[in-house]
């Protein structure tokens, strides 16, 4: 048994199979619907049930709380139909446009530019064709058939030769797959993984202003789209806020400064929120979301693009738009959120 659920206003229809997702259907049938984590956590997905009934899944009560879903909001990533359905959802051009590919990829270089953090280089298979946007994530599988989710850190225009995804990765103490990375991984492993996932990623058809804003490894789909920025040749006005705790964690410091160097049309504020005495730091100081507001107190003609712990997303989402004017729809973000997060929702 299926179900027809049509996207409103988009008319789009989706066929959803009988406890399946609404989410997990439209990905399989090319159809682009807003989402980040596909996990109940982050609330990217988050649209209006018009008409008919669903049933959600596990899910965090901060990504849909009782109320909104009293007042008819839904998560797509983890509401499955029970009857036939409309949804009011935006529309995202270009987030089903690339085939979700499972595939090997071979670890090429590990590299450790800050002591919790690691950059991965995967060569990709010779015999596939994997196609992505700046900003989308893809999916580590595990051995127990867990997963874990990465962004790419290069846009798809820089690959090289042999082609190569970039990922960063920071140390989670107990992590099942970041023990792993900072424990035994090695060049010439092979990780299974499938991809590319994710609506984060740069909206080409607007002209307005770019706020990209990034808290730790939430530079990672940040840096691939300053990439997309340079090698498009888009010259919107752009700027970069990066926070971190200590200097010692900005750690493609050096990576941004020559980005802004070389490109006329993109600013770098980094920010500390704990600086030491031993950082030396002369620069911006505070949660890094405070520093855009106190630069940028007016953000109702920009668009904005968060990646980063959930806390910095979720506050600057709510502050961008309820205190500095910025529309609801020109905020895209990716909160990173971790597998300790998810269960403990659970």
């Amino acid at each position: 048994m299926s179900f027809r659920v049509n996207v409103q206003p988009a008319n789009r229809d989706i066929e959803v199979a009988r406890d399946e997702a609404i989410l997990a259907a439209a990905i399989r049938q090319g159809i682009g619907l807003p989402y980040g984590c596909r996990d109940g956590a982050c609330g990217s997905c988050k649209s209006r049930l018009l008409d008919g009934r669903v049933i959600h899944g596990a899910h965090q009560a901060k990504a849909l709380t009782a109320d909104e879903e009293a007042a008819g909001l839904i998560l797509t990533c983890c509401a499955t139909p029970q009857t036939d359905c409309v949804v009011e959802a935006r529309s995202v051009p270009g987030a089903g446009e690339f085939p979700i590919l499972k595939m090997p990829s071979r670890v090429l270089t590990i590299t450790r530019p800050a002591p919790d953090v690691a950059v991965l280089r995967l060569q990709l298979p010779a015999n596939q064709s994997f196609q992505y946007r700046a900003g989308q994530y893809i999916e580590f599988i595990l051995r127990d058939g867990t997963r874990r989710s990465y962004s790419m850190a290069n846009a798809p225009s820089r690959l090289g030769s042999p082609p190569a995804i970039e990922l960063h990765v920071r140390h989670m103490p107990g992590g099942k797959f970041t023990d792993q990375v900072f424990g035994t991984m090695k060049e010439k492993d092979i990780l299974r993984m499938e991809g590319p996932y994710g609506s984060f990623f740069l909206r080409e058809d607007s002209a307005r202003p770019i706020v990209l804003l990034a808290s730790g490894t939430g530079l990672a789909p940040i840096k691939a789209i300053v990439e997309r920025l340079q090698d498009a040749a888009i010259d919107r006005p752009a700027v970069l806020y990066w926070g971190c705790r200590r200097r010692d964690d900005l750690y493609l410091h050096d990576w941004a400064v020559q980005a802004a160097a070389t490109m006329p049309n993109l600013r770098y504020v980094p920010v500390l929120s704990e600086p030491t005495a031993a950082d030396g730091w002369t620069g911006r100081v505070g949660l890094v979301h405070e520093v855009v507001m106190a630069d940028l107190p007016d953000l109702s003609g920009q668009q904005v693009y968060a990646c980063g712990a959930p806390v910095m997303v979720d506050a600057a989402r709510r502050d961008f738009v309820g205190r500095c004017g910025l529309p609801a729809d020109e905020f895209h973000a990716d909160a990173f959120t971790s597998a300790a997060d998810l269960a403990k929702a659970a």
